[in-house]
């Protein structure tokens, strides 16, 4: 149990002139005295223009996501007219294929506005340096270890293989935290073989879609990621969900969404409107879950390719007696759903994150996180002045079932 109550809000810190400064870096620092002068006269123009320099005929809004029902209040806002009542102009959303496509097809700004996973998020911004920032909580919940028929608990995982979505991911923090309980340890590089023996269990990253058809193949004895992939297990009866992560750490931020730092700040007008369309997206699903998984199939804008009746058990069915039984749930006085929308992101909750992450094997260079202070990364990570405004705007924090005081306690309870 994690107990890390924060009062202090969230200082965002905007970094318009990370360009710059990287245009400033060893490649280019031969380029002599004149190239040095033009850019700082740029800086000093950009400084002193600020929020004046914002056009207010750009409205135009990219958007791009992949395909799971972390998705959805972007989805929605799109295929509810929210962004546009927000005088926002806004094509279809980009589908993209992968986290890897989503990463790039963002910094390359081939698009304004994506979800990520949370950890992905803290991994582009202080591995990488890019200046990123999150806008808002996308979703809590909304995942789950499923596991192939036959097994009833983590402990007899051990010697096989299990699938996670990418390395920097509340699904691969989760499942270590199953595992430290359980008592088995993850394998997440190459050269070892998992042993029931030994307790070890092989990791390996997967793309969701291919994950119900490795597990009801036998190349994975499980997998940990968002819906509607746990309920496609359920559907063609290949799994079963042996432990949702909600259950494990209450209410928990998946994916966030994600602007760009510098648009932040030169474009505040834009991006309040941004942000309130995804906050009253946010609600209107909360008002109507299965209205909302109809208009993310194929039956409604066809947003999502799995099929509705996958979605619309994703965004629905969390039955208490029945997952109780199968212990899928172990905290039904938490009083969660199979996934929550709500857009605040809490300071606790990124501070614990990190802290969980620093913990957290994964396969590759993972330095990064030797240097950050979790009680630091909030600031730097998060501008929460937009959905702070849009909160207000839809109702307040009750709307969203929020503390008026927008502060809370992490509870985590494996």
């Amino acid at each position: 149990m994690t107990d890390d109550q924060v009062t202090r809000p969230a200082a965002a810190t905007l970094d318009r002139r990370a360009l710059l400064r990287g245009l400033l870096g060893v490649g280019m620092l031969g380029a002599g005295s004149g190239l040095l002068g033009a850019c700082s006269r740029l800086l000093e123009t950009q400084a002193s223009a600020g929020s004046d320099a914002e056009d207010p005929g750009d409205t135009r809004l990219r958007v791009g996501y992949l395909p799971i029902t972390d998705a959805t209040p972007l989805l929605a806002a799109h295929g509810l007219g929210l962004y546009q009542e927000q005088g926002l102009e806004v094509e279809r959303p980009t589908l993209l294929r992968s986290w890897a496509q989503v990463a790039e097809a963002f910094q390359a700004r081939q698009v304004d506005l994506v979800h990520l996973l949370m950890p992905m998020a803290v991994q582009l911004r202080f591995a990488s340096d890019f200046p990123l920032r999150i806008v808002a909580w996308n979703h809590t919940g909304g995942s789950g270890l499923t596991v192939a028929n036959g097994i009833e608990d983590v402990a007899q995982l051990a010697g096989t293989t299990v699938a996670v979505p990418f390395w920097h991911s509340i699904h691969n923090v989760a499942l270590q935290l199953l595992f430290a309980e359980a008592g088995l340890t993850p394998l997440v590089g190459r050269g070892a073989s998992p042993s029931a023996t030994d307790g070890t269990v092989q990791l390996v990253v997967m793309a969701p879609p291919d994950m119900p058809p490795s597990l009801a193949q036998g190349s994975i004895s499980g997998y940990i990621v968002a819906d509607p992939f746990n309920a496609v297990a359920e559907i063609q009866d290949i799994g079963h969900v042996l432990r949702f992560t909600g259950d494990v750490w209450l209410d928990h931020a998946c994916c966030v969404s994600v602007m760009h730092a510098d648009a932040l700040d030169q474009r505040p007008e834009w991006s309040r409107r941004t942000v309130e369309a995804l906050v009253r997206a946010q609600a209107a699903v909360r008002d109507d879950p299965q209205g909302t998984a109809t208009l993310l199939s194929e039956a409604g804008e066809g947003y999502l390719p799995q099929p509705e009746p996958a979605i619309q058990r994703a965004l629905t069915h969390y039955d208490l007696d029945e997952y109780t039984a199968t212990g899928a749930v172990r905290h039904p006085e938490w009083g969660t759903s199979r996934i929550g929308f709500q857009p605040f992101p809490f300071p606790s909750y990124t501070e614990e994150l990190v802290r969980r992450m620093q913990t957290t094997a994964v396969d590759g260079d993972r330095r990064f996180l030797d240097t950050l202070d979790p009680a630091e990364v909030h600031a730097d990570l998060v501008d929460d002045r937009y959905v702070r405004a849009a909160i207000d705007a839809v109702g307040g924090p009750g709307v969203f079932d929020l503390p008026e005081e927008l502060t809370r306690t992490e509870t985590i309870d494996v």
